[in-house]
């Protein structure tokens, strides 16, 4: 008897795998209809298979330059699951079609630099909105915030992504050099300084739904930044701007930038030429 996988669900959050294939195109013409056929059939199959698994997501898109052909999103708790999905993906057009260019692991988080509620009470309620402690006005405005907060905690360890048009990807690290060493600052400086940073991007609110996923001690950088987007004017847009922030602009150092298009399967089979 087989001794059982233990899983490696994580304390809060989900696994996130951005996965970025090439095709190699002189294997796939050596096949034949029939086997063509049959390994889009398996793709399709296994990528049907991945949704339907417990808390499981997976978008497919096509990459807008050589940098790569096809690219996954999948988001689900267990590594061990995310690992095997994985593999099968990898193969699953048959061996040495799918040519991986480009992987990233991160896990879901909640930020540390979050409002808290007493901050948000002192800071917004009292200080800036002049409201008296425990009115009928404060506590309403308390019991909001707390319904706002939930919802966004949830979004931020368990999203559902929408199939939005465009989609892009990169990762980032803050800089640890000298003077602009972001981890030598005490936490309200940095707490600061996050806060014009998330002010910039409730900018974009219904134009852009970002992503951030932690990969401190699990991939080259320190989170994966997901846009999903309807423009990608508005992508644009939404990095330009924040590179003035002094977070990016003294702190930030980025990888390299992945472009794709949401497509369901058998358009991207028809995009990739498959």
């Amino acid at each position: 008897m087989s001794k059982a996988i233990n899983p490696l669900v994580p304390k809060e959050g989900w696994h996130v795998m951005h996965l970025f294939y090439s095709i190699d195109y002189s294997q796939w013409s050596m096949l034949s209809e029939q086997e063509q056929r049959e390994a889009k059939t398996c793709l399709t199959e296994l990528v049907h298979e991945i949704k339907a698994h417990k808390d499981t997501h997976l978008l497919t898109f096509s990459i807008a330059t050589p940098k790569a052909d096809i690219g996954f999103m999948l988001l689900t708790p267990d590594l061990q699951d995310a690992n095997a999905f994985e593999k099968r993906l990898t193969l699953s057009l048959g061996p040495d079609i799918l040519q991986p260019v480009y992987s990233y692991l991160s896990l879901t988080e909640r930020s540390e630099y979050t409002t808290t509620r007493e901050q948000y009470a002192a800071d917004t309620l009292v200080a800036e909105k002049g409201l008296e402690v425990d009115s009928e006005e404060y506590l309403s405005a308390l019991d909001e915030f707390d319904t706002r907060m939930e919802h966004y905690m949830q979004h931020r360890l368990y999203p559902v992504l929408p199939e939005w048009a465009a989609i892009c990807f990169y990762p980032m690290s803050k800089r640890r050099l000298g003077d602009d060493n972001w981890y030598s600052m005490d936490f309200e400086a940095r707490r600061k300084l996050m806060g014009g940073h998330a002010k910039t991007g409730r900018q974009y609110s219904g134009k852009i739904l970002q992503l951030i996923s932690g990969s401190t001690g699990l991939d080259e950088h320190e989170w994966g930044v997901t846009l999903l987007a309807h423009d990608t004017y508005y992508i644009k847009d939404i990095v330009y701007e924040m590179r003035f922030d002094e977070v990016s602009a003294r702190f930030g150092e980025f990888g390299d930038f992945y472009i794709g298009m949401n497509l369901p399967l058998n358009e991207l089979f028809t995009r990739v030429c498959l």
